[in-house]
């Protein structure tokens, strides 16, 4: 019995040992790769009961299915470009046009069709899908500075079963945005910053995004300087932090300035986002701070509409000061406050609003910090559960469909 007792303890220390000895790279690859097959599987379930709609036949095949919504305009900016004049609607209004949809993702996804021969749809997936794993690597190094092992682990679990998650191999610019904005804010934390301007350049073409983080590296430049006294802020750190945050403001402009230039519109780039919420409260000019209000309004009426929205804004506010989310740095909490920021400032709410708060993904290493098995089994189960309910609410088209993800 002893003997017995002694193989088995001496098992149980090999295991552990070989655990200790596996590189950190390999358990997300397997995290990633659990996930997928499990988003995969919910995915395919979904497409196999998929009525015919504007975008694919009946029962469409699993490329077809991830490449509905806007990942169609992505493709059109792919094999077409932008164009010169801005079409309008029947009111002489400026209508939906390829302006929105910014082109780093979809000039990858052309570039890879040219090299491989292959249409756009299995190789915007294969982008997508790549870009993740990239993200999920560096997500890991990310929480991994501010966080120990088992917390950073259990937070790339969450960001690769997150509701959201199956936009991750979807014809969709969130996974290429995702792996650049995780990179830039590595750099950031390990203040690398001569080589987050080509970081910020890229990122700032791919999704909106030049203007919110200007914003957190202005605020890192502010508190390093406030802090010098206990933390060092040598002149050859601040020329190119300041200058980073100033290039990423220029950056975040830069989009909108090449809409002007291409079609003579100033506002060529607002007025196309603003066709999309028209929809909603008609055509109507960019009022900064005022769409979370309007929509309120609209969903919800007045008062209670703006009551909600102001609500929503204190509960962002103090979320920001939770012990948990403190506990992951001021560097990560800048961030999410500035995205924050930028989306009150320019975002109208709709079903789309939680595609937009996926930038807010290091939140994700506050939530895993609890250590409870319990807690943490039942959170991956609700994630998935949630993937689910969002696949069917806002990807599966049923009908005159009105939640666009």
């Amino acid at each position: 019995m002893a003997d017995r007792t002694h193989r088995v303890a001496v098992a149980a220390s090999g295991r552990q040992a070989r655990v200790r000895l596996t590189p950190w790279w390999v358990f997300v690859a397997v995290i990633w790769a659990a996930s997928r097959l499990v988003t995969t599987t919910l995915v395919l379930l979904l497409a196999h009961v998929q009525d015919a709609n504007p975008w694919t036949a009946a029962s469409p095949g699993y490329a077809a299915f991830a490449n509905m919504w806007d990942a169609r305009w992505y493709n059109i900016v792919a094999v077409a470009g932008y164009p010169q004049a801005l079409p309008l609607t029947a009111g002489g209004e400026i209508a939906e046009n390829a302006w929105a949809f910014m082109p780093g993702y979809p000039v990858v996804v052309r570039l890879l069709m040219e090299l491989s021969g292959a249409p756009w749809e299995p190789v915007a997936v294969f982008v997508s899908l790549t870009a993740s794993l990239g993200a999920a690597l560096l997500f890991y190094r990310l929480i991994r500075t501010v966080q120990p092992h088992s917390v950073a682990l259990f937070a790339v679990v969450l960001f690769c079963v997150a509701p959201l998650s199956p936009l991750l191999q979807f014809g969709y610019a969130e996974s290429l945005y995702l792996f650049l904005l995780t990179l830039a804010l590595l750099l950031l934390l390990e203040r690398r910053y001569v080589l987050l301007f080509p970081v910020i350049a890229v990122m700032a073409l791919t999704r909106p995004s030049g203007l919110a983080f200007a914003l957190a590296l202005g605020l890192h430049v502010v508190h390093r300087w406030l802090t010098r006294s206990r933390d060092p802020f040598p002149v050859r750190e601040r020329m190119p932090a300041a200058s980073a945050a100033v290039f990423s403001g220029i950056c975040g402009l830069a989009w909108p300035a090449i809409a002007w230039i291409a079609t003579g519109s100033i506002t060529a780039y607002t007025d196309t986002e603003l066709a999309w919420r028209s929809a909603y409260i008609g055509y109507q000019e960019l009022v900064p701070f005022t769409a979370w209000f309007q929509s309120g309004v609209w969903w919800l009426g007045m008062p209670l509409g703006i009551v909600v929205v102001v609500v929503l804004i204190a509960a962002f506010g103090l979320t920001l000061f939770l012990p948990a989310v403190r506990r992951l740095g001021v560097d990560l909490r800048f961030w999410v406050a500035g995205y924050g920021l930028y989306l009150l400032a320019v975002f109208f709410p709709q079903s789309s609003v939680f595609r937009l708060l996926m930038p807010m993904f290091p939140l994700l290493g506050a939530v895993a910090q609890p250590r409870s098995v319990l807690y943490r089994v039942g959170l991956v189960l609700l994630f998935i559960a949630g993937q689910w309910g969002w696949l069917l609410l806002f990807w599966g088209v049923d009908g005159a469909d009105w939640t666009p993800p």
